[in-house]
């Protein structure tokens, strides 16, 4: 139930996390196909992606928005095969 103006947006004081592809907690911008094709991104909101996966018209953005107020950021080192396998 936030209602936040624009530069309140800024300081970041809503619950939740962002994590967004190209970025350092979803580095790999290849994601980005996979929730275009989810969401019907180019139909529904009229933006479409490059071969480069960058988002045309150059002002788009895209995200996982995660309100919880108890999500947060983590990192994951390199994995192991073993670890896949497991």
């Amino acid at each position: 139930d936030e209602d936040l103006a624009p530069d309140e947006l800024i300081g970041e004081p809503y619950r939740g996390i962002r994590p967004a592809p190209g970025y350092p907690a979803q580095p790999d911008h290849t994601e980005k196909a996979t929730l275009f094709r989810l969401l019907d991104g180019e139909r529904n909101a009229g933006v479409s992606l490059t071969e480069s996966f960058a988002m045309w018209p150059g002002s788009s953005v895209s995200g996982i928005y995660l309100s919880h107020p108890e999500s947060y950021y983590f990192g994951v080192a390199k994995v192991e095969r073993d670890q896949v396998e497991d």
